[in-house]
């Protein structure tokens, strides 16, 4: 019998954290031909998620331009990935969520007539301007795929209300709860000296990222104005904010936190020393869609800087909470964890509704039932219970 061959396909930090674990995974079946494209969409992000995760991509487009624009992004992988599935002809296609990269090769791959899968399928927010422009990044993906992991029974909701046949939607739990059983370590040592430093146990040090295209401007400086004032009015207080390379965000950031005492500003870290500080933190303030998947695995609130989320099922379980870019609601809302300690207690200790770490293997296995390759007895009784 010949190997399924699966072309995975991702081009930014994010997408390469997630997709990860399900690699390795498809690299174990002895049933499947496994070869991984970056766009590197991302670069320099990208690569530190791919040396931690040894994985070497068989096909490196490495479209990334200084001042990319959405367009050319689209353009690049588009043409890119034409020439690479009319070579190599995959039976399918994997993308993960909501890039500009995942929407760009569903719709080569679709234009190939491959057969797509979705991983992180069917989250939603229904403004197609928040996320910009991811809700309608996987909106399209969605479109497009033939098979959809989506991550929880919302996001199985979500694609049952657009037409989705429920034979084709998978629930899998989220592969980020994978890749943190590959990174995080209950002794570790940060390569970062600063970090080294901090006092986790009588300080309360706060996590901080705030990037997404919807703050840049007043968003991020009203984000800074509530960081500096919950800094200057705590002295039990540590801010550690991983700053975004874009200088969009980077230039507005040091003009109001830098040199303020307790207050440590530094570049992105890479995925292992990422997801150990958040381990060791105290609690997490971030516009990201991941950390509010992982820090709760962790134990650790999150304050979510945006007014809507596609992860709906967080705000439910009590994990995160929105506070958008208001300067007073920021620091209200900070105040209520950091000063009341039910309040701590009652999000820190929520299920967190992302699985169980084997979101992965749930997504090898629904490949194979769907292409009808055999599975064994336990690991097809696991698909259908989660189909």
């Amino acid at each position: 019998m010949n190997k399924l061959k699966v072309i995975s396909v991702f081009g930014t930090r994010p997408e390469a954290i997630k997709m990860a674990p399900l690699i390795k995974k498809l690299n174990e079946n002895k049933n499947i031909q496994s070869k991984v494209c970056v766009t590197a969409q991302h670069r320099q992000m990208l690569d530190q998620v791919l040396d931690l995760f040894n994985i070497e991509p068989d096909f490196d487009m490495n479209i990334m331009k200084d001042k990319q624009s959405l367009t050319g992004i689209t353009s690049r992988v588009l043409e890119g990935l034409n020439k690479i599935f009319i070579v190599e002809k995959p039976d399918i296609v994997l993308v993960h969520g909501d890039t500009t990269t995942t929407f760009a090769t569903s719709l080569a791959a679709f234009y190939e007539k491959i057969v797509v899968g979705h991983v992180e399928a069917g989250l939603r927010t229904y403004d197609k301007y928040f996320p910009f422009p991811e809700e309608i990044n996987r909106k399209l993906t969605g479109a497009i795929a033939d098979l959809h992991f989506a991550p929880t029974l919302n996001s199985k909701e979500n694609l049952l209300k657009e037409g989705v046949n429920e034979k084709n939607i998978f629930i899998t739990g989220n592969t980020v709860i994978d890749a943190m059983n590959y990174t995080v370590e209950n002794d570790y040592v940060f390569e970062n000296k600063e970090l080294n430093e901090l006092d986790y146990i009588n300080k309360k040090v706060i996590m901080v990222t705030a990037h997404r295209r919807e703050n840049w401007g007043k968003g991020i400086e009203n984000i800074c104005t509530a960081l500096r004032r919950i800094v200057e009015e705590n002295d039990d207080i540590e801010l550690v904010y991983l700053v975004h390379l874009n200088p969009v965000v980077k230039d507005i950031v040091y003009r109001n936190l830098s040199n303020m005492n307790r207050v440590h500003l530094m570049p992105p870290l890479d995925t292992k020393e990422t997801h150990n500080l958040m381990n060791k933190c105290f609690m997490v303030i971030t516009d990201s869609g991941g950390l509010q998947e992982e820090a709760p695995h962790l134990g650790k609130p999150v304050l979510v800087l945006r007014n809507v989320t596609e992860r709906s099922e967080a705000v439910e379980a009590g994990t995160v909470k929105l506070v958008g870019t208001d300067i007073r609601n920021i620091v209200n809302e900070v105040y209520k964890i950091i000063h009341n300690k039910d309040e701590y207690e009652k999000m820190s200790k929520a299920i967190n509704p992302y699985g169980d770490g084997m979101a992965s293997e749930r997504i090898v296995d629904s490949i194979m039932d769907y292409f009808n390759i055999p599975i064994t007895k336990d690991n097809y009784e696991m698909v259908k219970l989660f189909k």
